[in-house]
């Protein structure tokens, strides 16, 4: 445990940079998975439906134990009032990725091309599907930026608490953006795309989640008393993703107890990694 001690003493010091290096490492096992491609000529539908609900299913458990509990934690007042932060958070950050949902053109996994979302465009399918990814991503980011930025805020256990759950969330959303990388570069082999650039735009599709971090990481870091809000704003985003983009994806074909044993299976990582490492 010397090495991890090393590491939150470290993101306590520097949680800028902290939210960065975080955010470059789930980047990285987005690469990670997307390079199977290179070792693999085809994914089953069972294992890619099985590995959605598996991503769905750690952004759920992250939203609640990593977000809306330290929101409502970290929130003034008591009873309904201490709940009214996270509630107006949470709002605006699900009606964010709304919006950017009905603006951005994009393709879900396992959707036909007449189905694409957002502005109509005559943008490449391979495009749309790694921007499809790439809503999900936006949100990932922006959870482990802004439990950066908290920690910059608090002192003592209660800052040391608030790095590890940033740790632990880097970690859960590395864990899922594994299976998520080779999720979209496996599609894009099957459309006839070759190998390495289909590995590029899985890569590609995560690039979003450093930068998305930083921003969290700064606007809490310098406007504290946004904390609850951007907290419950990063869980409303992820849970609007989950519900809009990731269940759907899932329930196209007839694997979807696989892909429900999945979110169970992803749901029960996120939150032993939150409350295990806390």
């Amino acid at each position: 445990m010397e090495l991890f001690d090393q590491i939150v003493a470290f993101c306590k010091e520097h949680p800028i940079q902290g939210a960065l290096y975080a955010s470059l490492f789930t980047w990285g096992l987005t690469g990670l998975g997307a390079s199977l491609v290179f070792f693999f000529k085809k994914l089953n539908r069972a294992v890619l439906d099985g590995m959605l609900g598996f991503t769905g299913g750690v952004m759920v458990a992250a939203s609640f134990w990593s977000l809306l509990s330290p929101a409502i934690e970290n929130s003034p007042g008591e009873g309904f009032m201490k709940v009214i932060p996270s509630a107006i958070g949470f709002a605006l950050g699900a009606l964010a990725l709304f919006g950017m949902d009905k603006w951005l053109p994009h393709l879900h996994i396992n959707f036909k091309d007449n189905e694409a979302e957002g502005v109509k465009t005559n943008w490449h399918k391979t495009t749309l599907l790694v921007l499809a990814i790439t809503l999900h991503n936006i949100p990932e980011g922006l959870a482990v930026g802004v439990l950066f930025g908290a920690a910059s805020t608090l002192v003592g256990v209660e800052q040391t608490e608030m790095v590890i759950a940033a740790i632990s969330l880097a970690i859960g959303i590395g864990i899922q953006n594994f299976p998520e990388g080779f999720a979209v570069a496996m599609p894009l082999r099957r459309q006839g795309v070759s190998r390495r650039k289909s590995f590029w735009y899985g890569q590609l599709s995560a690039i979003v989640e450093p930068i998305a971090a930083v921003i969290g990481a700064v606007a809490v870091s310098f406007f504290v008393p946004i904390l609850p809000y951007a907290l419950a704003f990063a869980a409303g985003a992820m849970i609007f993703v989950v519900v809009e983009e990731v269940i759907p994806e899932t329930q196209r074909d007839k694997y979807t107890d696989i892909a429900t044993l999945g979110f169970i299976g992803g749901f029960i990582v996120m939150m032993s990694l939150d409350v295990g490492l806390g």
